[in-house]
């Protein structure tokens, strides 16, 4: 499976970039979704957006990238972490037309935040949905954050994802005046590659087969929903067992929804007496 994401430069034009290629960890993030396709474009140029940004964090961190509106799609949450395990979902109506992003996300606001274990509180950073797709609105986020000149290409399918970034360098222009406006046209025919199944090296070489490219050592992408038993087991503790057995009569059972990751966690009277008997003594 092709799950990786590499940096590559463009050594006589002076343009560097990335790519970032998902099937199977894709799949796995849109198991039992159902989402309508326009949604899994969405959601699919979202999650390589992410990555591409994530693939800078230089320490323990996670970076989240949240949608909440009040169109069709009300609701988009990815996250990744330095070591690029990805998770992410939608909320959508169940019928979402093909539509340009302002149409599909309404009236609402896209926020980028920024977790790290050294720093006492979280980055935000909020961009503004001028574009009419993904690429468009986060090369506006570009355009006032970074000093480099950036675009993204991004595709997506119910299959696999693709999204390349490249960066025009200071110097481009000195190296060869047309270089960025021809490396802009070869990474846009991306949307058009039949073979965006293939390993990221190979399609680097085939969108830029007369250019010389240095590839840099790939960084593999994992799906970060894994079960976090003792997680939720905490969380019930917190509540408290009045709480909880509240629940409990009510319902017969305690159910723990993580829509993240599309799982349910089911705990039964036996199950809730288990936990609450485990936790530790309190110390005087």
């Amino acid at each position: 499976m092709n799950n990786l994401l590499q940096r590559f430069l463009f050594d006589d034009l002076d343009i560097r970039g990335a790519i970032v290629c998902i099937d199977s960890v894709w799949q796995q993030m849109l198991a039992d979704r159902n989402y309508p396709a326009p949604v899994i474009q969405i959601l699919g140029e979202m999650s390589a957006t992410t990555l591409l940004l994530g693939s800078n964090l230089k320490q323990s961190g996670r970076l989240t990238i949240q949608l909440n509106g009040n169109g069709p799609v009300s609701m988009l949450v990815i996250d990744c972490t330095e070591h690029l395990h990805i998770r992410g979902m939608a909320k959508c109506s169940d019928l979402v037309e093909p539509k340009p992003i302002p149409d599909l996300l309404g009236h609402g606001r896209l926020v980028m935040s920024l977790d790290m274990p050294s720093m006492r509180e979280s980055y935000q950073s909020i961009v503004p949905l001028d574009g009419s797709n993904i690429a468009e609105v986060f090369e506006g986020y570009f355009k006032q954050s970074e000093q480099l000149h950036t675009r993204l290409f991004l595709t997506a399918s119910a299959e696999a994802v693709v999204g390349i970034l490249l960066q025009k360098l200071p110097t481009a222009d000195q190296r060869d005046l047309d270089g960025w406006a021809r490396i802009e046209a070869l990474a846009s025919t991306i949307a058009h590659q039949t073979t965006v199944n293939l390993p990221a090296e190979e399609l680097l070489t085939r969108l830029f087969s007369e250019e010389t490219i240095r590839v840099f050592d790939p960084q593999i992408v994992n799906y970060g929903c894994r079960e976090d038993w003792e997680k939720i087991h905490s969380m019930l503790r917190s509540l408290g067992r009045e709480e909880v057995n509240s629940i409990l009569q009510e319902f017969g059972e305690v159910v723990i929804n993580d829509d993240i990751c599309n799982r349910e966690y089911r705990f039964d009277a036996l199950a809730i007496d288990t936990i609450f008997r485990e936790m530790s003594p309190t110390v005087h």
